[in-house]
């Protein structure tokens, strides 16, 4: 590891993407992400849902990002689909559920974005809300919403009382996975955001601090602890 420079993994999604002459499938990822994670003093690197990822595998990293995205295919928590859920993407299902149990086992700092959030509590138990109204204006429109944080939390410790976060998202978090903890939460009552007990840094946010270079909080916290890595 490169103490001025912690290597921050970013889980990655195959998509028929378009660029010079091609158009096929590859792996994709919202630049804002990469962008969060220099201004924040790390260095990215894209994690494709593809090959096998283990601790052994991701020991060179210094901690994780599991990016927002697709819907987790409900079967993963023992649920029906709801009319509203999208198609299942297995593929990425599994490689973030794997990521997950491999930076757990490493003590990796960990930051779960919309669907990251998401994976984290499915991966450890928990389950989804599949459809709910209000925080999903538009397809790619990010919305505004004012959270209140817990005090006594990692998350308070970073960004206070309250804070206006933009979100995207139509799940949410149902039954909270043993060991997690709610940290934020919207007017309605929606879980915005939790935390691991006794982790030295996994937050899950159901909101896109990527959207707001200008606000690197979250990044910086996940790059800080990644700098000290055990």
């Amino acid at each position: 590891m490169s103490a001025s420079k912690p290597l921050i993994g970013i889980s990655t999604y195959l998509e028929r993407t378009r660029f010079g002459f091609w158009d096929v499938e590859a792996a994709v990822l919202y630049r804002g992400y990469l962008d969060c994670v220099v201004q924040a003093g790390g260095n990215p690197v894209m994690l494709p849902p593809v090959g096998t990822w283990t601790a052994e595998t991701i020991g060179f990293l210094d901690g994780l990002v599991i990016a927002g995205g697709a819907d987790i295919d409900p079967a993963t928590y023992g649920a029906d689909p709801h009319p509203m859920t999208g198609e299942p993407r297995p593929d990425r299902d599994a490689t973030e559920f794997a990521l997950v149990e491999a930076a757990l086992k490493l003590d990796l700092p960990v930051l779960g974005v919309c669907r990251g959030m998401q994976v984290l509590n499915v991966a450890l138990g928990g389950t989804l809300h599949q459809h709910i109204e209000g925080h999903n204006e538009a397809p790619g429109v990010f919305g505004h919403t004012d959270i209140t944080v817990l005090p006594g939390t990692q998350l308070h410790a970073i960004l206070g009382d309250h804070t206006n976060v933009q979100c995207h998202h139509h799940q949410s978090l149902d039954r909270i996975a043993d060991g997690l903890r709610v940290t934020a939460q919207a007017p309605d009552g929606t879980v915005e955001a939790v935390e691991m007990e006794g982790a030295r840094f996994v937050v899950g946010v159901q909101s896109h601090p990527e959207q707001d270079i200008e606000d690197l909080r979250l990044f910086e916290a996940l790059v800080g602890v990644a700098r000290r890595k055990a």
